[in-house]
């Protein structure tokens, strides 16, 4: 089989796995993946963030390391650690997708809370002063004035991490999740003759999304400062 053969026999496989007649798969996965587990991350890490400023030491303490426990532990370990410990919790066995989606949304929560912590804390302290001088609580001033302005100078560092998690989701091949990197491997063993093509254009796809999510992340940026 030639390379040509092999791009028009495999292309939708690797696109969208054996959907419809079969579970989604391929680069479709991928992408449902990263941005489910960006998006069910969010609230959480925006909650931990909020804890990581907290001037209450019984919030800010252990939160604080869970977040540095969780970030200085490799994201194979935690994917390990879901598929182990979620069918305990669950009593019943968790099936790929609700696994790396547990261990992507854990891993994500705790790099999205650095990110609240540091927007937060860059704003000027003027803006706690003022809010104070208004009458308003912690939380009200967190809600209505504090957290919309850190959320959106946050937007560039949100981009740049849906990069991160989409490279992250590879690891669902060692738990066989039929994400892009294990329909590549797949495609590999069925043509065997063409393994530099079928992981240089598994190479070439990660960096063509990354590469388009950093260009809109300094496009963001240039945006967000220029307000």
């Amino acid at each position: 089989m030639s390379l040509i053969e092999m791009l028009d026999t495999y292309w939708l496989y690797v696109l969208i796995g054996q959907y419809p007649h079969g579970p989604l798969g391929g680069l479709a996965m991928t992408l449902l993946l990263a941005g489910s587990g960006l998006v069910l991350a969010l609230p959480l890490g925006v909650v931990l963030g909020v804890a990581r400023v907290s001037p209450r030491p019984r919030w800010r303490r252990p939160v604080t390391v869970l977040v540095h426990a969780v970030r200085g532990t490799p994201l194979l370990m935690v994917v390990f650690w879901a598929y182990f410990f979620l069918p305990v919790v669950t009593g019943h066995k968790t099936d790929q997708f609700s696994t790396m989606l547990a261990a992507l949304v854990i891993f994500d929560a705790a790099y999205l809370a650095e990110i609240v912590r540091a927007g937060l804390q860059a704003l000027p302290a003027g803006q706690w002063q003022a809010a104070e001088a208004l009458g308003m609580s912690r939380g009200q001033a967190l809600r209505l004035i504090l957290l919309p302005q850190a959320l959106r100078q946050m937007l560039p560092s949100l981009v740049n991490q849906l990069a991160s998690t989409i490279k992250a989701t590879s690891l669902g091949t060692i738990i066989g999740l039929s994400e892009l990197s294990f329909v590549a491997g797949q495609v590999n063993a069925q043509v065997l003759v063409h393994p530099v093509a079928v992981y240089g254009f598994l190479a070439l796809s990660y960096f063509l999304m990354c590469w388009g999510l950093s260009l809109w992340a300094q496009r963001l940026g240039r945006q967000t400062a220029a307000v």
